[in-house]
C-alpha cells in the first residue's frame, strides 16, 4: 500500500513540474530556420540560416503564454551556391556586415484549433523591424532524450523583402519570401525523487 501512495505521489510530482511555465532553450544543433525565393518567376530557390538560437516559454495549462525570443544568424546563410551566398551577404541583401542578425521577438499568442497556434510578434531583418504571425505547429509532448527534456514544432510565416529594405536584384529574385523555421527545445529533466 505504501508503494501505491508513492506511486502516486511521484506522479502527482511529474505531472505539476510538466504543467509549470519553464522556459526551453532553442537547441541550434536540431533546428533548422529556412527560406524559399522565386527565380525570374521560373523556379524555387531554397536556402537555411545554420545557426538559430533563443529560448522559448512555455505553458502547457495554457499555450497563450508562450513566449518566443529567437535569433538567427545572417551570415550563416546557405543556399548551396557560394557566390550567391557570398551577394546575399553583401550589401545588395542582407549587409550582414552591418546587420549580423536577424530577431524575432513575440508579443502574444493565441490559440488555432488543436495542437497549433497563431504567435504574434516582431521580426528584424536587416535593421528593420515589422510585426508578422508565425503559424506554429505544435509544439510537441515533451519527451526525455539525450540528457534531457526536448518538444518540437514548425513555424511558417510569408514576407515580403521590400519591407525590410531587402531590395538586391529587382525582377530576378521575387518579392515574397516564404520562411520555415522548424525548431528543437531542451529543458533539463526533473530531477528524480529519492
Amino acid at each position: 500500500m505504501k508503494r501505491i501512495f508513492f506511486l502516486l505521489a511521484l506522479i502527482g510530482c511529474a505531472s505539476l513540474c510538466v504543467a509549470e511555465t519553464q522556459t526551453w532553450q532553442i537547441d541550434p544543433a536540431h533546428t533548422s530556420s529556412q527560406f524559399s525565393v522565386r527565380h525570374l518567376g521560373i523556379s524555387t530557390v531554397r536556402g537555411v540560416f545554420q545557426k538559430t538560437t533563443g529560448t522559448v516559454t512555455w505553458d502547457p495549462a495554457d499555450p497563450t503564454k508562450t513566449q518566443i525570443d529567437a535569433t538567427i544568424d545572417a551570415t550563416s546563410v546557405d543556399t548551396r551556391v557560394q557566390m550567391r551566398d557570398n551577394d546575399l551577404r553583401s550589401a545588395h541583401f542582407f549587409d550582414v556586415a552591418k546587420y549580423p542578425t536577424i530577431t524575432f521577438k513575440s508579443k502574444h499568442a493565441e490559440a488555432a484549433g488543436a495542437g497549433k497556434l497563431k504567435v504574434t510578434g516582431d521580426l528584424t531583418i536587416h535593421g528593420v523591424t515589422k510585426e508578422v504571425v508565425l503559424d506554429v505547429d505544435g509544439p510537441s509532448a515533451p519527451m526525455n532524450a539525450m540528457g534531457g527534456m526536448r518538444m518540437g514544432a514548425e513555424a511558417t510565416t510569408k514576407i515580403n523583402r521590400n519591407d525590410f529594405g531587402v531590395s538586391g536584384a529587382p525582377g530576378a529574385v521575387g518579392n515574397d519570401i516564404q520562411i520555415v523555421i522548424d525548431v528543437e527545445v531542451t529543458h533539463p529533466a526533473p530531477a528524480a525523487a529519492h
